[in-house]
């Protein structure tokens, strides 16, 4: 028995004891990597394999249906590996399901070939790339909604903000406060069908919370933070309402993106919701160009002058509580994965290459 079918055999006698709507593309990850031990060169593609959606919903069907699943399954996995690892895929599929795959079998060469020698990457390179291809479509709706977006808070300032004198800072602030009180009191699904999740970053019928993500936090204390965070760093910025919410939606899509690839590689169970990439990005590009520059940042807030390197610690403390926990409790990430997994992390990250490149730059600016 190959690799492929031991897998099969064994989530097939897993799924006996377990009902049908626990089923997650996270748990089903960790099942086939627990059994695949120490082989490394199955896991990357046995990973994607858990967390494609149609992989769960073909566990969970019976008859015609698991078999009409299973076909348009195979055909994806055909797109994406190579003959070897597909094959063990297949195997994988038809004894978990139970199901005939009905292989043709491949044509023998003339001459006998020696066997390939095996590759450390050969099971990781793929799924990177096909856990990419399938996050695209989400990260381009955002990408495409960033100037859409821009136009309308050029609107908004051309018929209304203007005239009370709001700079860019504070009327995305409002606005975020104003949809999150909606989803605390007459909008409350706004906080289940606008945050992005794992399961549905690669879901073609789910583009929309791409868009959506950053601008409702399903944690009010979070929303809390980081309302009062972009008050004080956005509050005294002279830039127009569209300057500030285009850098938003993309800084925020800039963090988002690689969370999610992380998270779907990975097989990590996460929501991503909120301001808290955009906020970290600022955070991060204030801190660095502190540190960088050898001088204290400080933002004003009433009587008090808060330095950069003091939102670091606060709000990296904070987001450190948020972000370490698992969100699913069958979830057996580690802790640094399920940071990488969090856009506040990407955000930082971002927002201190940020200063780095700002820095550089006024050293090569002649005078």
């Amino acid at each position: 028995m190959g690799q492929g079918q031991q897998l099969g055999a064994h989530l097939r006698r897993w799924l006996e004891g377990v009902p049908p709507a626990q089923l997650s593309g996270v748990v089903l990850a960790n099942v086939l990597v627990d059994a695949l031990g120490a082989e490394e060169q199955l896991k990357g593609p046995v990973r994607d394999l858990a967390n494609q959606p149609l992989f769960v919903q073909l566990l969970r069907q019976q008859g015609g249906a698991r078999q009409s699943s299973l076909m348009a399954l195979r055909q994806q996995l055909a797109s994406t590996y190579s003959p070897a690892v597909l094959a063990e895929l297949e195997d994988l599929l038809a004894a978990a399901s139970g199901e005939p795959l009905g292989r043709q079998p491949s044509p023998e060469p003339a001459t006998p070939a020696p066997p390939p020698l095996p590759s450390p990457q050969a099971g990781h390179s793929p799924p990177w790339r096909a856990s990419l291809r399938a996050l695209a479509p989400g990260m381009a709706a955002a990408a495409a909604a960033a100037p859409v977006l821009a136009w309308l808070g050029h609107e908004l300032d051309r018929l209304l903000l203007s005239a009370w004198g709001w700079s860019g800072g504070v009327a995305l602030a409002v606005a975020l406060a104003v949809l999150q009180a909606l989803s605390l009191g007459p909008l409350r699904r706004l906080r289940r069908a606008w945050p992005l999740t794992s399961a549905g970053a690669s879901d073609p019928h789910q583009l929309g919370r791409w868009i959506s993500a950053p601008w409702c936090h399903a944690n009010p204390a979070e929303a809390v933070t980081n309302l009062l965070l972009l008050v004080i760093l956005l509050g005294p910025t002279p830039l127009p309402t569209s300057q500030v919410v285009l850098r938003y939606a993309l800084t925020a899509l800039a963090a988002l993106a690689p969370a999610a690839l992380v998270a779907r590689q990975w097989g990590i169970s996460r929501q991503w919701s909120g301001a808290s990439g955009a906020i970290s990005a600022l955070v991060g590009l204030a801190a660095g160009l502190s540190l960088l520059q050898g001088r204290s940042l400080g933002f004003a807030l009433a009587a008090l002058t808060i330095p950069a390197w003091v939102l670091l610690l606060v709000y990296g403390a904070l987001q450190l509580g948020w972000q370490l926990h698992r969100q699913e409790p069958a979830e057996r990430s580690r802790p640094w994965q399920r940071l990488l997994a969090s856009s506040c992390s990407w955000g930082l990250l971002l927002g201190l290459a940020w200063a780095l490149v700002s820095w550089i730059q006024q050293l090569l600016r002649p005078g």
